[in-house]
């Protein structure tokens, strides 16, 4: 069981943060909605593919999720023991998630190819889609977010599979 601690949640968390404050057009928010907004897709689909990444995926695939997982919340717990004087390595909680069959699976590995050719080839949005795809893995089992996301994606992943899979 991949699970998160509250260091990882913060890094997820400053990660959002940042991006946001980057985003943020201010009063032309209210001129060209669509346009400003927009300009968040890169960020969300990456977040949307790191979060169903983490809540499900076996394989390679899966352990480098798990991997960058560990790592940032390794490193987000030396940040708040070191930069607040916290304490470190608790358990950020959890949720029961939906688990994705075996074409649903098959979705998500398409989605991991999209992914990584997109990170690789676009300089525009590539630095996006891994921010999304980085916060999306570490926010992805804290409680809240895997209680909110995990369904809808998972069914989603699971639905398309059966669609594609089904027809061929």
């Amino acid at each position: 069981m991949t699970y998160v601690t509250f260091g990882g949640v913060t890094v997820g968390i400053c990660i959002l943060i940042a991006t946001l404050v980057k985003w943020w057009p201010g009063k032309a928010l209210q001129k060209d909605p669509l346009r400003h907004v927009g300009r968040l897709l890169p960020f969300l689909i990456g977040w949307a593919y790191g979060v169903l990444v983490i809540l499900g995926i076996g394989g390679i695939i899966g352990w480098a999720a798990r991997t960058a997982l560990w790592i940032t919340s390794w490193l987000g717990d030396v940040a708040l023991v070191w930069g607040v004087g916290t304490e470190a390595g608790q358990r950020a909680g959890g949720a029961v998630y939906l688990p994705l069959t075996q074409t649903g699976g098959g979705i998500v590995f398409i989605l991991t190819v999209a992914i990584v050719v997109a990170i690789k080839k676009s300089s525009k949005y590539g630095g996006d889609l891994l921010m999304g795809t980085w916060c999306g893995v570490t926010l992805g089992t804290s409680a809240g977010v895997a209680g909110f996301a995990a369904v809808p994606l998972a069914q989603g992943a699971n639905w398309l599979g059966a669609t594609v899979y089904g027809a061929l």
